[in-house]
């Protein structure tokens, strides 16, 4: 990918969702809420403190992470749907 997210924002791919519930009933597309899982795809830098010095994130590519059910701004980069938020959005890592 060529696209680097600056200061303390992180690039997320939503992981796919649950097809069925636990009672077997397949849920269909329009029914689905959107998940609040995800897997790192890119990291910026850091923000910067007050005194100019980088802060290096907390999480890295390849992290599975939670985070908010509105967090973040969809875009399309090379055909795929991502979420570009900053670190602060993100819950926790799962792991």
């Amino acid at each position: 990918m060529a696209f680097r997210p600056l200061h303390d924002r992180v690039v997320v791919s939503r992981t796919d969702g649950e097809e069925k519930t636990a009672g077997g009933i397949i849920i269909p597309d329009s029914a689905k809420e959107k998940p609040m899982e995800g897997k790192i795809v890119s990291v910026g830098p850091g923000a910067r403190d007050e005194h100019g010095k980088v802060q290096p994130l907390d999480v890295k590519k390849g992290d599975r992470v939670l985070f908010g059910k509105w967090s973040g701004t969809e875009v399309k980069l090379d055909g795929k749907e991502l979420l570009i938020m900053k670190e602060s959005d993100i819950m926790g890592i799962i792991g």
